[in-house]
């Protein structure tokens, strides 16, 4: 084969390898901890929430069988 040639297939494979790579996205992982500050059974995710955010977090709702109060943030 030409050098030409070998040469134009090379830069033709580059370019199809370059333009169709895939974009991968990261998604930020949530660490979820009890709260703290709600007490008894958690019935409101919006009081949940609340309460979450007064102790620093970025939100919370109510998880489990036992229906306790988690709050979140990202990691």
């Amino acid at each position: 084969m030409e050098p030409r040639k070998a040469m134009a297939y090379v830069l033709l494979l580059c370019a199809i390898l370059l333009t169709s790579r895939e974009t991968v996205r990261v998604d930020a992982r949530l660490c979820k901890v009890p709260s703290g500050g709600y007490k008894g059974l958690c019935v409101s995710d919006t009081n949940c929430a609340q309460v979450c955010m007064s102790e620093g977090f970025s939100g919370g709702d109510c998880k489990g069988l036992r229906r306790r109060c988690m709050c979140y943030k990202q990691c």
